[in-house]
């Protein structure tokens, strides 16, 4: 006998399947994102100044 087994581009595709059908319920049950209110990818620093902790420079 022998065992059934997954081929490795059903394996791939199946994969590919659960991680969008992940995502569509995620965007179904939350909603769209608002892009204009998210923070933005790349941030290098607000301009303000360091307070408290380590990090204060005191």
């Amino acid at each position: 006998m022998t065992s059934a087994r997954l081929s490795r581009p059903l394996t791939g595709t199946l994969a590919i399947l659960f991680v969008g059908a992940i995502l569509a319920l995620d965007l179904a049950r939350t909603g769209a994102p608002d892009l204009f209110s998210a923070p933005s990818a790349i941030a290098l620093g607000s301009g303000a100044a360091p307070e408290g902790a380590h990090c204060s420079g005191n």
